[in-house]
């Protein structure tokens, strides 16, 4: 290559973009693709760079600000895995007040203080890890896709105060039953799903419906709740349709922890599960806990609707109280894991929260202020980015790919890199990437990458807008070659009758051009 075109290759690459040649065929495969009629209006951003050297393979806008959706959620799973460690583990204590008398009753009150634990409980399986389904039941109301329930007991953590407040000797409870939930300042999710985060969630602050059809068409059908609680007032009004029919349902919260449901549902078919988000996490919590505490024998003058009457002790207190025991989660890396692969947006918007409370502070906004430190000691270029939560719904959520990658090469320099990755959902095998491959492609196992969608409805023309979809990993290709990679596209108008999962298709295929046709060892030139 003559000393002219040497400079016009580096020229190129300084502005993240290579031409596409015969060379350079992933460049030209890349291009084909998003150059295609779907997407002139669109904007792209893209970065494949060398995992060892951060060099980089292919670019486009690598430097552009884009919205990344839930690709945000590497930058805060990554913060708090620095905050707090992939061992940490979630301590939530039980105390009583008051005196017990010889006949087991407690003339003062039992309080939980919320260690801000997001699963506490719900998801944890008999080996101690956490449960996920690669659909979660936090998006069920987007009615997309059948949204089996985890195996577990959304509220064994309260089964196991119960436990311990009649090992304690404890029959009767004369006085309240009381949550601290003091850690942090109640927030918004910025996510679709369940919208409070709160110090204290059991079964992510939802109650789940679960609809089954009856015995033959016009029957009634079945609803239940999960957990089964008399805190929700449902009004219900299914019957089941004939085999060839379609599933109708309408859901309606009336406030006041109330809901109905209308429609049908088809003969024959698998159980639909919808969710209703409570108003009140913290009081949802109580009522569960008394309800828990009376399956267990233990008499409770409070009632679960209200109102509490006894006040917390003062912080400085707790140390001269009878402490009963704790609750200790599953590890920070089981809670990782859960939230990228199936993108939970609660969990993921209380990681700031955390962060914050793990340094004394008490709101998201300290705790994005103090992630941003996290993220610029793994060398991440803060000033060039925007985060206005967790999860990557916030209309301030903005990053570069060039930030992607930067993130991604400071993570794999840690010694828990191995659990960062491997939390990500792996592409045709589970989470939000377990059905975007084509059957037996060589791909399938070999991807793990974060997902994400954030769409609109384009009222105007009736139909969807894609703000943003977004794929952004790590890979070993097949020529042997580690590779970090972030593709992004946004402002995509869909047609209609077509939904966000064909761009997920698209991603994958890109992921999947990388794997094949990144070179070995050097950059694709043109």
């Amino acid at each position: 290559m003559s000393s002219r075109g040497v400079m016009g290759w580096l020229a190129a690459l300084m502005i993240g973009v290579l031409p596409c040649s015969a060379a350079n065929p992933l460049g030209a495969a890349i291009a084909d693709i998003i150059d295609g009629k779907d997407y002139h209006a669109a904007q792209w951003g893209i970065l494949v760079a060398d995992a060892k050297t951060g060099e980089t393979i292919w670019a486009r806008h690598a430097d552009k600000l884009i919205a990344p959706a839930s690709v945000t959620k590497l930058y805060s799973s990554a913060a708090i895995l620095a905050a707090l460690g992939a061992d940490y583990r979630f301590q939530t204590p039980l105390y009583r007040t008051g005196g017990l008398r010889s006949d087991g009753t407690l003339i003062g009150n039992l309080v939980i203080v919320a260690s801000g634990d997001p699963t506490f409980g719900g998801r944890t399986l008999p080996n101690g890890r956490l449960a996920f389904q690669n659909q979660d039941h936090t998006y069920a109301n987007a009615g997309l896709f059948t949204t089996p329930l985890t195996q577990t007991n959304p509220v064994a953590a309260l089964d196991h105060f119960a436990k311990l407040v009649r090992r304690a000797g404890i029959t009767a409870v004369q006085g309240d039953i009381l949550i601290d939930a003091s850690l942090f300042e109640p927030t918004h999710s910025t996510g679709s799903g369940p919208d409070l985060v709160t110090p204290m969630m059991v079964n992510d602050n939802v109650v789940d419906l679960i609809v089954s059809p009856g015995p033959h068409p016009g029957a009634p059908a079945i609803v239940r709740t999960r957990p089964e609680t008399a805190y929700l007032q449902l009004d219900t009004d299914i019957t089941t349709g004939e085999k060839v029919s379609s599933t109708l349902l309408t859901l309606r919260t009336l406030g006041g922890n109330r809901a109905t449901v209308r429609g049908q549902i088809p003969l024959g078919s698998q159980p639909l599960v919808r969710i209703v988000p409570v108003e009140d996490p913290i009081f949802f919590a109580r009522a569960l806990f008394i309800e828990s505490l009376r399956r267990h024998g233990v008499r409770v003058s409070a009632s679960l609707m209200g109102p509490v009457r006894a006040q917390l002790p003062r912080s400085d207190d707790y140390g001269g109280l009878p402490l009963l025991g704790v609750y200790t989660s599953p590890p920070l890396s089981e809670l990782l894991k859960v939230t990228l692969k199936v993108s939970h947006n609660l969990y993921a918007s209380a990681f700031p929260c955390l962060i914050a409370a793990h340094a004394g502070k008490r709101t998201a906004e300290e705790g994005l202020r103090l992630q941003a430190n996290l993220l610029e000691d793994l060398g991440v270029s803060v000033k060039t980015i925007s985060f206005g939560g967790g999860a990557g719904g916030a209309a301030a959520d903005f990053v570069t790919p060039h930030s992607v990658i930067q993130l991604l090469r400071g993570m794999a320099s840690r010694p828990d890199w191995p659990i960062y990755r491997d939390a990500l959902p792996v592409m045709g095998v589970d989470g939000t990437l377990s059905e975007v491959l084509p059957p037996h492609s060589p791909a399938q196992g070999k991807i793990h990458a974060k997902t994400g969608t954030l769409i609109t409805w384009n009222q105007l023309n009736d139909r969807g807008l894609l703000r943003s979809k977004a794929l952004a990993g790590t890979m070993t290709t097949a020529s042997g070659r580690d590779v970090h990679f972030a593709l992004f596209v946004n402002g995509v108008t869909l047609p209609v009758d077509v939904d966000s999962s064909r761009e997920g298709k698209v991603l994958a295929q890109l992921a999947e051009l990388i794997y094949h046709q990144t070179p070995a060892g050097e950059l694709a030139r043109p």
